[in-house]
């Protein structure tokens, strides 16, 4: 008999816990939580992508740079072996 009301009780209060948990999830309170938690991770989202733009055009300038110099390099071999000749 104790095995069954213990049951009883613990369905009655999970019943009840959950049903204050859907009122409190759906709350106006709890919606503007919701809203500014979503802001804060859009600003975030906007700021990482903000920094993987800035990454990408300093590769960008990087790799230039290099293929620069690798063509001037280039070049300056060719001029001289131009002048052995």
């Amino acid at each position: 008999m104790e095995r069954c009301t213990k049951n009883a009780l613990w369905t009655g209060l999970g019943f009840l816990i959950g049903t204050v948990g859907l009122k409190a999830a759906t709350s106006s309170t709890a919606k503007k939580g919701y809203v500014h938690a979503m802001a804060q991770g859009m600003k975030a989202k906007a700021e990482y992508e903000n920094i993987v733009e800035q990454a990408k055009a300093e590769f960008d300038d990087l790799k230039a740079e290099a293929e620069y110099i690798a063509v001037s390099e280039k070049d300056v071999e060719a001029a001289e072996k131009a002048a052995k000749k």
